[in-house]
C-alpha cells in the first residue's frame, strides 16, 4: 500500500478529486479485468481447431486447463493476503502485462505444431504461468472497492465490477472466435495479447491505490462511515481472523461448486456444441459469448433482489435463481434445439447463475469481511475455488475422452456432472446461512 502523500489537496477541492479519482479508478479496474479475462478464455475458443488440428487431444487439454486453476489457485490465496499491502495498480498492472507476454508466445508457438510433445510441455508450462499472472487481477480490483468505497455504496460498485468475467467472455469469444475461424487459432493467442497490452495502459494511467496516496482523507472520513472496531486491529490480525471465521469456509466451498459449473460451460460449451449439436465454431462461440452478456445482467440485478426486492435477504434470491440456473443448465446439456433455443437455455442460466455467484461470492462475504482483510478472504475462497475449477478441467477432460463411441462424443456422463456441481453451489450457501450472520 502506498505511503500517504504529503501533497494534501486543498479543502475546497477534497470532494471533487476524490469522487474524480474514485471513478477514474473504478472504471479503470473495470475495464482492465475484462481485459483480464480475455487472455485467460483464449484456450476455450481453440480447442476445437487444436482437436481437429491433431494438436493436442481433449484429455490434454484439460490437463492444460487444468494447470492453469490449480496454478491460480494457489496464486489467488498468496496474492489475496499480499495484496492487503501492495500498490494495487501496479499489483494489477504486472499481472496483465505477463498474462500478455504468454499470449504472444503461445501464438508465435503455431510455428512448431510438427513437434507434440513440445507444444504439449510448452502449452502446459505457458499456461500455468498464465495461471499466476490471471491470479494477481481479482484481489487488487476488490481491494479498491473497499479503499474507495464506503460500505453502503460497495454491493452495488461490486455488481457492476463483478459482471467484468462476462464482459471479459463475451468479447473473447465472439473476437477472438471471429478471429480463430478467419486467420486459425494461433490469431487468437495474438489478438489475446494485444487487449493485454490495452489492459495494461488502463491500469497505470486510471488506477490509484488509496485516497490517503492522492492527498485526501481516507474514505471513512470523506464518506462520514463510522469506523468499527474490528477494522482497527493491524491488517495481520484481521487476516487471522477472517482464516478462523466458518462462513468464509462456507463461502469457499460454495464458491468451488460455482467455478466447477462456471468454468464447466465457458470452457467445454464451444467444444459441447459443435461435437454433441453439430454447431460451426462460428455459432458455437456466439451461443456462448453472447449468452455472457446476460450474466452482466444478473450481476446487475443481485444487488437490486438482494438489498431492495427481498429487503436485504440473501437467501432467496440465491434460492430462487439457484432453481433456475439448474434448470436452464438441463436444458442446455439435455435437450436437442437449434441455435434460438440453446442461446434461450444458456442466457437464462448465466443471468441467474450470476445473481448466485454475485450474492454467495461477493455480497455475502462483503457483509462480514472487515476492509482491510478483503484480499485474504479472497484468497481462502479463491485457493478453494480453483483447485475446483483444475480438478472440474482435468474431470471433464477424461469424461468427454472415456465416452467416445465411434468417433462420437457422449457427453452424458460430463453433464451429470455439471449439474450436481450446479445444484450443490447454491444449496450449501443456504444450509450454511446460520455462519455468515455474525
Amino acid at each position: 500500500m502506498s505511503k500517504p502523500s504529503e501533497r494534501r489537496v486543498p479543502a475546497g477541492e477534497v470532494d471533487a478529486t476524490y469522487k474524480r479519482l474514485r471513478s477514474r479508478t473504478f472504471w479503470g479496474v473495470t475495464v482492465a479485468y475484462t481485459l483480464y479475462y480475455v487472455c485467460r478464455m483464449t484456450l476455450g475458443v481453440v480447442k476445437q481447431p487444436l482437436i481437429d488440428g491433431g494438436v493436442l487431444t481433449a484429455g490434454q487439454l484439460g490437463m492444460i486447463g487444468s494447470a492453469f486453476y490449480f496454478v491460480y489457485a494457489v496464486g489467488k490465496f498468496l496474492n489475496g493476503f499480499i495484496a492487503d499491502y501492495c500498490n494495487i495498480r501496479r499489483f494489477m498492472a504486472a499481472g496483465i502485462a505477463v498474462s500478455a507476454v504468454v499470449n504472444a508466445v503461445l501464438a508465435v508457438l503455431g510455428l512448431l505444431t510438427a513437434w507434440p510433445m513440445l507444444v504439449l510441455i510448452t502449452f502446459a508450462l505457458l499456461w500455468g504461468v498464465n495461471g499466476w499472472a490471471q491470479s494477481m487481477g481479482s484481489p487488487p480490483g476488490t481491494i479498491s472497492l473497499s479503499r474507495w468505497f464506503p460500505l453502503a455504496r460497495r454491493g452495488t460498485m461490486y455488481s457492476i465490477f463483478s459482471s467484468t468475467p462476462q464482459l471479459g467472455k463475451a468479447v473473447s469469444m465472439i473476437l477472438t472466435g471471429f478471429i480463430v475461424a478467419a486467420a486459425g487459432w494461433q490469431w487468437g493467442f495474438a489478438a489475446a495479447a494485444v487487449a493485454g497490452v490495452i489492459g495494461l495502459v488502463v491500469s497505470l494511467i486510471f488506477i490509484s491505490d488509496t485516497p490517503e496516496s492522492e492527498g485526501l482523507p481516507s474514505v471513512q472520513e470523506l464518506s462520514g462511515e463510522e469506523v468499527r472496531s474490528i477494522d482497527k486491529q493491524p491488517t495481520r490480525e484481521l487476516q487471522k481472523w477472517v482464516f478462523r471465521h466458518p462462513g468464509i469456509w462456507v463461502i469457499a466451498i460454495s464458491t468451488a461448486f460455482l467455478y466447477i459449473t462456471q468454468h464447466a460451460v465457458s470452457d467445454w460449451g464451444v467444444l459441447f456444441l459443435q461435437k454433441q449439436k453439430s454447431f460451426s465454431l462460428e455459432r458455437a462461440t456466439q451461443v456462448i459469448g453472447l449468452a455472457e452478456i446476460f450474466g452482466v445482467a444478473g450481476n446487475l440485478a443481485a444487488g437490486w433482489m438482494s438489498d431492495v426486492l427481498f429487503r436485504g435477504n440473501r437467501v432467496r434470491p440465491v434460492v430462487l435463481s439457484g432453481v433456475l440456473a439448474v434448470l436452464s443448465l438441463m436444458g442446455f446439456l439435455l435437450l436437442d434445439g437449434g441455435f434460438g433455443a440453446n442461446m434461450a437455455f444458456v442466457a437464462v442460466f448465466s443471468f441467474a447463475f450470476s445473481v448466485v455467484f454475485c450474492i454467495v461470492a461477493g455480497l455475502m462475504a462483503l457483509d462480514f469481511v472487515p476492509r482491510k482483510a478483503t484480499g485474504a478472504a479472497l484468497g481462502i475462497v479463491g485457493i478453494s475455488s480453483y483447485a475446483a475449477a483444475g480438478v472440474q478441467s482435468v474431470a471433464s477432460g477424461f469424461l468427454i475422452d472415456g465416452f467416445i463411441t465411434g468417433g462420437r462424443y457422449d457427453f452424458g456422463p460430463v453433464s451429470i456432472f455439471w449439474i450436481v456441481a450446479c445444484f450443490l453451489a447454491f444449496t450449501l450457501p443456504v444450509l450454511g446461512w446460520k455462519y455468515l450472520r455474525h
